[in-house]
C-alpha cells in the first residue's frame, strides 16, 4: 500500500494546522481582553491637578500630594482601565500619601507582577506601600510577599493575600458589605497570613465596583451608599491605620 502523505508532505500541513491553532488562540486572547470596564467621566476629571499634581508616566500615572515620606504603588483591578481609580487615588494623594497608578498590559497585572521595580527605580521615599484593587491588590500582596524586606506595608481593596506577609509589615484589608465579586470565603481565610498590625473594614453599603469609577460590574451587589463616600470612608480608614504617615 502507498503511504498517501510522504514525510516532507506532511510536514506542510502540520505546520499550517498549528499556525491556524495560534491564530485562533491569538483572536480569542484579544477579543477577551477588548472588552474591558471603562473610567467615567468623574475618573477623568480626577486626573486634573489641583493641590495634588497629576502627572502621566511612562509606567501610568503620578498622583503628588503634599507626602515626602511615604507613597503607594497601585495594582489595578483586571480588565478595568486604570484611570478608573484616579477618584480614590486622588484623594489619598491630597491626605497625604503619594501614590503611582501603574498601567497594566492588557490590563491585566498577571502580565507585569513585577511592575512595582521600575517604579521604585524613579522616585525616593523612605517607606514604600504597595496594593490595589481585587485581582491587582493580590498580585500586588503577592509581590509584597516574595520582596519582604522592601515594603512597609499592603493596601488592598476587595483584596487578600495568598502568601504569608512579613510580620514587620501592616495590612490593611478594605472591603464593601454588598461586594458579590469578592470571595469572602478567602478573606477569612488570607488572615493566617496577616501581619500583627493587621486592620480589616467592611464599609457598609459598599460594593465592588465602587472603589474604583467605571460603572456597574457584572455579578456585583447593588452599592447602598455613593461611590464617593466609599471614596471617602477607605482614605479615612488608611489615615486612621496609618497615623504616623498624615
Amino acid at each position: 500500500m502507498r503511504k498517501i502523505f510522504s514525510r516532507g508532505r506532511l510536514l506542510p500541513v502540520i505546520l499550517a494546522a498549528v499556525t491556524a491553532a495560534a491564530a485562533a488562540a491569538a483572536l480569542i486572547f484579544f477579543g477577551y481582553v477588548s472588552i474591558y470596564y471603562r473610567a467615567d467621566v468623574s475618573a477623568k476629571e480626577a486626573l486634573k491637578s489641583d493641590e495634588t499634581t497629576v502627572v502621566q508616566t511612562d509606567y501610568g500615572w503620578f498622583f503628588d500630594g503634599p507626602s515626602e515620606e511615604a507613597a503607594l504603588i497601585f495594582y489595578p483591578g483586571a480588565k478595568v482601565e486604570e484611570t478608573a481609580y484616579a477618584p480614590l487615588l486622588h484623594s489619598l494623594a491630597t491626605a497625604g500619601m503619594d501614590v503611582c497608578l501603574v498601567k497594566m498590559p492588557f490590563r491585566l497585572a498577571l502580565f507585569d507582577i513585577d511592575a512595582a521595580e521600575k517604579v521604585m527605580g524613579i522616585y525616593n521615599y523612605s517607606s514604600w506601600y504597595i496594593g490595589g484593587h481585587s485581582l491587582g491588590g493580590a498580585i500586588a500582596a503577592i509581590y509584597a510577599a516574595d520582596h519582604n524586606d522592601i515594603f512597609a506595608g499592603t493596601i488592598l481593596f476587595a483584596a487578600y493575600p495568598t502568601k504569608k506577609l512579613s510580620p514587620d509589615m501592616a495590612e490593611i484589608l478594605l472591603v464593601g458589605s454588598e461586594d458579590k465579586v469578592v470571595q469572602w470565603k478567602k478573606i477569612e481565610e488570607s488572615r493566617q497570613y496577616a501581619p500583627a498590625r493587621y486592620t480589616e473594614h467592611v464599609i457598609e453599603g459598599g460594593n465592588h465596583a465602587q472603589f474604583g469609577s467605571y460603572g456597574v460590574q457584572k455579578g456585583d451587589g447593588t452599592a447602598a451608599i455613593p461611590a464617593d463616600l466609599q471614596v471617602e470612608e477607605s482614605v479615612q480608614t488608611i489615615i486612621e491605620a496609618l497615623p504616623e504617615l498624615f
